[in-house]
Parts: C-alpha cells; structure tokens; sequence
C-alpha cells in the first residue's frame, strides 16, 4: 500500500528543495553554520558526518524531512486517494 505518491513529488522541483532544505537545515544551524560555509565538498561531507554521529541532530532532521513530507491537510500519514492518481504534479 502506497502512503505517498512519490514518482509525482519527486517531479516536483519545489518538493526537492524543501526536502534538501529539511536535512541540511537543521544540520547547518546546530553546527552554527550557513550555506556559504559550505565552500567545498569536504566541507559539506564533514558536516554532514558531524550530524549522523550525532543523535539530537539527527532527530532534529528526522522531524524537519517528516514535516516536508507529511500532508497536513489529510488525516494520517497519506496523500489523499485522488492525489494517488495523479502522475505529474498538478498545475494552476
């Protein structure tokens, strides 16, 4: 049983970025950090190293993707059955 119609969200350039944006966030502001410090690739793995072995901060992006992805507009943790039917996200 499909909870989330994922193939349209990820066709969903909006949904990416608030995704990105729900992991590095937490990351970024525990570590004291923004995104120009992220300068270099070793900089960003680092990071995102420090988080993983870190488990406040791991919660914390746990609750920040689950925020991102969770419908609040439908009961449970499930898209609504027409959303399930749509196969490119719906425009205007």
């Amino acid at each position: 049983m499909k909870l989330i119609n994922v193939k349209v969200r990820l066709k969903n350039k909006v949904f990416i970025a608030q995704v990105l944006l729900a992991v590095l966030t937490p990351m970024l502001a525990y570590a004291g950090l923004t995104m120009q410090d992220m300068t270099t690739w070793k900089a960003l793995g680092d990071l995102i190293v420090n988080a993983i072995s870190n488990p406040f901060v791991l919660i914390l992006v746990i609750q920040s993707v689950w925020n991102a992805i969770n419908d609040p507009t439908t009961k449970g943790i499930k898209d609504a059955p027409h959303v399930m039917e749509y196969t490119e996200p719906k425009g205007e």
